[in-house]
């Protein structure tokens, strides 16, 4: 797996019930339909989508997210960067949790100010300011990658609602 593999299957629950091609998934995504393809056949390989790499097994993709996710990709927050907010900085998290440091994906054409946080592809700022369901998406991941246990328990909830199954 790599790191841009979560991208595009978050991406890919993101869109619910709409159909998609990968090439839709490259643009969006700003990420080449080979690296789109190459991933596919590695979550296939992984059990994280269907034979026909249509259906993501929304399940194991929360275990991995839940369980490795900060493990295979760490991250620490580092010094202050213009960029787009993430983590408990975001929305679902940033209604239930309160902070005075912001977390961000650098990006200079981000509107906020905050510690900032490799993002898990170099291009995820710009797709998420185009599409909300991603970034919140994504935002609950990272807050699984750097956040305390509160924070990983409540990103746990919020996306199990977010993909609607429940694992408690």
């Amino acid at each position: 797996m790599r790191p841009h593999d979560v991208v595009i299957l978050l991406k890919i629950i993101a869109k619910g019930d709409k159909p998609w091609f990968n090439k839709d998934l490259a643009n969006e995504l700003y990420i080449s339909q080979s690296e789109v393809s190459e991933s596919l056949n590695r979550s296939k390989i992984a059990g994280l989508v269907s034979g026909d790499k249509k259906q993501v097994f929304k399940a194991a993709l929360l275990d991995f997210l839940k369980y490795g996710l900060r493990y295979v990709y760490p991250e620490q927050p580092s010094s202050s960067v213009r960029g787009v907010l993430t983590s408990h900085s975001a929305p679902p998290l940033n209604e239930v949790i309160q902070s005075e440091q912001d977390y961000v994906w650098p990006y200079a054409l981000g509107s906020n100010r905050g510690f900032a946080i490799e993002p898990l592809h170099r291009n995820v700022p710009k797709a998420c300011l185009e599409d909300a369901k991603l970034h919140e998406l994504l935002a609950l991941a990272d807050a699984l990658r750097v956040g305390r246990a509160r924070e990983r328990n409540i990103a746990v909830k919020e996306l199990e609602k977010r993909f609607s199954i429940s694992l408690s």
